[in-house]
């Protein structure tokens, strides 16, 4: 007993100076060679006042081969930066000798949080390295834009109960839900950008009228409030917008993506021209026994369906790429086009008949086939596939007319979401291989080229 003691005693000795040697003994010197950095430039993504950026990083080598010394860090604006650095697990403006061992390395983590009314558009600033080496810094920089909030909570149920305007002069931030009331309008102007806190939506009451007035390069955008550009291609960021009875929707050059369900229509005419949906976790488009004309509409990246139709409706799909190329959950079935007479309301199955026309389109998918259809039985289920190309599996319940093409890569441009361009190459079967008549309802593509002589299939010319 007495022999253990000694040895775990003599064991705990060695501990201890070992613990010794490494904090006490260790002689840092004055580095003699400047310092290697990750990046020289660190470009954070665009932030809004009064909301935190994501945290970013760079790294600090010591090339050397001794342990060094570094005499100060800083922030070159200090305290009224806009900015704020996490230096060796420390947060703060300002550093002063800080160790780094010979052939390591050090982490900076970095974040911009501007304060409300921030009086720069853009920040920038730069973290200082002071060492008898020399001087040397990395720059910081950022968009800052300012912003509008719609917050709901207990106090606030966050509803717009007026006809109301947005212009693109202030980013829309919103927590909760934001509802128009019933019977209201909203006016949406080119270049405005709404940004969803998770779990959020807007919400478009029973007889109100959404309008979103985009344009060609002025874009409309409706995504998730994270925005490092890995969002970009993540669904479920928010919930999406919803739209109940009897209410009108008219959207031209929006971007809708990273949601749960981008758009949801219940009863609702809409008219959706020269738009882009990409990137939610159920559907891009979710209609449920409504009127809708589509055409130039672009959509991929959907875990059930880009475009999923309910209790039936009236739809003309018209020059529109429904390309599916879902990867993130294979249990999903990544369809480009779904429809049925039936709807399930929590409470009951609904049912109404469908006419559905489909006219110079694709609808193509990495999976077997990009059609579903189900019909009900005594539920009028009229469709049409004309001029257009399909990718037709063997489970396929549906025919296509004579010009129509079947199983042929339409050879887009890229088709991943993260830089997706369903652009048409030049030896693409679609291409020239539209109906004139069908193209002289929809006579300039999604970025404006004529295709009223020898239309290809598609939203792109």
């Amino acid at each position: 007993m007495n022999k253990f003691k000694l040895i775990l005693a003599f064991s705990f000795w060695i501990f201890l100076t070992a613990i010794s040697c490494n904090r006490d003994d260790i002689n840092f010197e004055s580095p003699t060679q400047l310092l290697r950095f990750s990046q020289d430039t660190l470009f954070l993504d665009t932030v809004y006042n009064q909301v935190r950026s994501e945290t970013y990083a760079v790294k600090i080598y010591n090339n050397e081969d001794k342990d060094v010394m570094i005499p100060k860090i800083s922030l070159e604006k200090g305290a009224g930066s806009l900015y704020r650095i996490n230096v060796d697990g420390k947060a703060g403006t300002d550093f002063s000798n800080i160790p780094l061992r010979k052939k390591d390395s050090l982490y900076i983590f970095v974040e911009i949080a501007p304060i409300a009314n921030a009086p720069e558009a853009i920040a920038e600033d730069r973290i200082n390295f002071q060492t008898p080496a020399g001087n040397q810094h990395v720059t910081l920089f950022s968009v800052v834009q300012d912003a509008e909030f719609y917050i709901e909570s207990k106090t606030n149920p966050n509803i717009l109960n007026s006809n109301t305007l947005w212009t693109g002069n202030k980013a829309k931030i919103i927590f909760g839900d934001l509802t128009l009331a019933e019977g209201k309008t909203l006016n949406i102007e080119k270049g405005t950008k709404i940004y969803f806190h998770k779990n959020s939506g807007l919400k478009i009451s029973k007889n109100a009228k959404l309008n979103i007035n985009g344009d060609l390069g002025e874009e409309i955008i409706f995504r998730g409030d994270r925005n490092d550009t890995r969002y970009d291609t993540i669904p479920k960021n928010w919930q999406g917008i919803s739209m109940e009875a009897n209410s009108i929707l008219n959207m031209n050059y929006a971007k809708v993506f990273g949601g749960t369900v981008g758009l949801e229509m219940n009863q609702t005419t809409a008219t959706i021209d020269n738009s882009i949906f990409h990137t939610h976790q159920e559907f891009g488009i979710m209609a449920i026994n409504s009127i809708v004309t589509a055409k130039n509409l672009v959509m991929n990246n959907c875990g059930n369906a880009d475009f999923a139709i309910f209790k039936g409706g009236t739809y003309n799909i018209i020059h529109s790429t429904l390309a599916n190329y879902w990867s993130l959950n294979s249990a999903l079935p990544g369809l480009g086009l779904y429809a049925t007479n039936e709807y399930d309301n929590g409470t009951s199955i609904e049912q109404g008949a469908l006419t559905l026309n489909v006219k110079n389109s694709i609808i193509y998918t990495d999976n077997d086939n990009a059609v579903l259809f189900k019909p009900t039985a005594g539920q009028t289920f009229n469709y049409s596939f004309q001029t257009s190309l399909l990718k037709y599996g063997s489970s396929a319940n549906y025919t296509l007319d004579a010009g129509s093409m079947k199983n042929q890569d339409p050879k887009f441009q890229n088709y991943f979401t993260q830089k997706m361009n369903l652009r048409l190459k030049a030896d693409s079967p679609a291409k020239g291989k539209g109906n004139t008549a069908a193209a002289a309802t929809a006579p300039l593509d999604i970025v404006k080229i004529s295709r009223l002589v020898n239309p290809s299939m598609g939203a792109y010319q």
